[in-house]
């Protein structure tokens, strides 16, 4: 663990420079997304201040969370959650969002079947695609900047297209919309972190096989 003054100027150098723009980026990308309103679960809360912000873009959906470190203050209501099954009952949620979670996972397909197990309509994902020489270096940097301060775990996970793909696979679910590009940082820093190191996928289940 890093000690308390430099976990302290880790946050607020990763706030100044990148949290609050990645928050309207993503919360604008969420709201333009979900299709409809309803209640929906924020798996990884973190603060909740996306969750938050995308309450204020889409006064149509009410959003809770859930995380396995709850932190002391949060935006939104969040509650505890084990890493492995999420506490709520079958389709308690109209929609599930998991923004830059599931490379925090050691097993992503298997969260995404739990997510999918709440889900009435839809799971919305934003998070990493690790593809090229450089993306694994990049993606750890990132990673380190922005949750080593939290005493977030950080196993960097990262998946490729195939890996994604035979994730999704595993958990019953097809994409329904995605995009790339997502503008997180401003010029330059787009250059070096942005690229197509990031995607956010509407998913949705997969229709039984015929026959």
């Amino acid at each position: 663990m890093l000690p308390r003054p430099a976990k302290s100027l880790l946050n607020s150098l990763h706030h100044r420079a990148v949290f609050r723009r990645r928050v309207e980026v993503l919360a604008g990308l969420l709201a333009g997304t979900i299709p409809s309103g309803g209640l929906v679960l924020d798996l990884g809360s973190g603060d909740g201040r996306i969750a938050a912000r995308l309450v204020e873009l889409r006064p149509d959906l009410e959003v809770e969370g859930v995380d396995v470190l709850v932190r002391p203050v949060t935006r939104i209501p969040v509650r505890p959650y084990d890493g492995t099954t999420l506490p709520f009952a079958d389709m308690s949620f109209d929609y599930v969002t998991i923004v830059d979670v599931l490379h925090h996972t050691d097993d992503p397909a298997a969260v995404l079947r739990e997510a999918r197990r709440v889900a009435r309509r839809g799971i919305v994902v934003k998070d990493h695609l690790r593809e090229g020489v450089l993306a694994g270096p990049t993606l750890r940097l990132m990673d380190w900047v922005g949750n080593r301060g939290h005493d977030v775990r950080l196993p960097y996970n990262y998946l490729g297209r195939a890996g994604w793909a035979e994730a999704l696979d595993k958990a019953g679910l097809v994409v329904a919309d995605r995009r790339e590009r997502l503008g997180l940082y401003p010029a330059p820093l787009d250059w070096i972190f942005g690229r197509s190191l990031h995607f956010l996928a509407l998913l949705e289940p997969a229709k039984p096989a015929s026959g």
